[in-house]
């Protein structure tokens, strides 16, 4: 039987999902587990590089494992960063295989940096510039052969490939393998307050609708989303109608979609109705998902021990990888 190919993403910890995070990421990881071997990681290391509380931090991680499985990741393909310490390891040695040109040309970088000075704080830390080098480690550690992006992360996954090229070119063996990306169609999901922006916790409480947000709240956002804002060009639908369009897709709703979407086209769209629509798709996501976390949070207590194990489990690979690198870059390696 053949083996199915690896697929390796990661999240941050951030507590709360929305339905930017599910629709363009999470949902994709729980699809792909039909048809690879998928290791996806919550990556609280990446977390510290930009100002945070170490309580939250911690309460966020497991916040987002336990949202995770309620929407349909399969507890054993999850691991925490920080459970395997091999990640931080692994990111040393690539730094030195890493040009510091390279990492200051990250767009990120400059956008996080900008972020920072923009809120007031002049520090920047190293973790944020050497952050993309970390998750090179976190692809190559697995040795995945898929990493599913959308295309603003190309470049991330670019200087993944230069790393593992450089690594490979310099120790004379063809040890890593080149991550492909994965490209799917991602849905562009907008904040319903302001559709020319993407839905972020990180804009305030109208930007973003949690996941597991009671219906009576999703139901306002959607009826007080932004449809017309601004000037539109002619025969060019505004961002607001696009983006509930946008959702209703996104929620499975393609026959209220197709429906509507001949209303709009025939100028016969009533915005109530569109409204409507959006808000039946996302609170039926939203009830199920509910429920299953109802059940996972009654006993979070076996939902921890059982992540431990998976990252223990999934650990084993990284050790490997770190073990192989060890012995083909000089440095001594500790039993295990």
């Amino acid at each position: 039987m053949e083996n199915k190919k690896r697929v390796l993403s990661c999240i941050q910890p951030t507590g709360d999902m929305h339905f930017g995070n599910y629709f363009g990421a999470v949902k994709n990881w729980v699809d792909l587990q039909k048809e690879y071997d998928c290791t996806y990681g919550v990556v609280d290391y990446h977390a510290m590089t930009m100002p945070y509380n170490p309580q939250k931090l911690r309460t966020a991680t497991w916040e987002l494992i336990f949202n995770l499985i309620a929407t349909g990741v399969k507890a054993e393909n999850l691991f925490i960063q920080s459970l395997v310490p091999e990640h931080a390891e692994l990111c040393w040695i690539f730094n030195c295989f890493t040009s510091y040109g390279m990492l200051q040309r990250m767009t990120q970088f400059k956008d996080k940096s900008a972020q920072n000075k923009d809120g007031g704080d002049d520090f920047i830390s190293a973790g944020l510039l050497d952050y993309p080098v970390l998750q090179a480690a976190d692809i190559l550690i697995y040795r995945a052969d898929y990493v599913p992006i959308g295309k603003d992360q190309i470049q991330h996954l670019e200087l993944t490939r230069n790393i593992a090229q450089r690594f490979n070119n310099q120790m004379g063996k063809e040890y890593f393998v080149m991550p492909e990306p994965l490209l799917t169609e991602i849905p562009k999901v907008q904040s319903t307050a302001d559709p020319t922006r993407k839905m972020s916790k990180s804009a305030g409480a109208k930007h973003y609708i949690n996941v597991f947000e009671e219906e009576k709240r999703i139901r306002k956002q959607i009826g007080s989303a932004v449809t017309d804002s601004g000037e539109v060009k002619d025969g060019e639908m505004s961002a607001g109608v696009e983006n509930l369009f946008s959702l209703l897709k996104a929620s499975g709703c393609e026959e209220a979609h197709d429906s509507l979407m001949e209303n709009y086209l025939s100028n016969s769209l009533k915005y109530a109705d569109l409204k409507a629509a959006v808000a039946d798709g996302l609170v039926a996501i939203s009830y199920e998902f509910r429920e299953r976390k109802a059940e996972i949070t009654s006993n979070k207590k076996d939902i921890k021990n059982q992540i431990k194990q998976s990252s223990y489990e999934i650990r084993k690979t990284a050790q490997q990888t770190v073990k192989d690198v060890k012995e083909l870059t000089g440095l001594l390696n500790v039993r295990f």
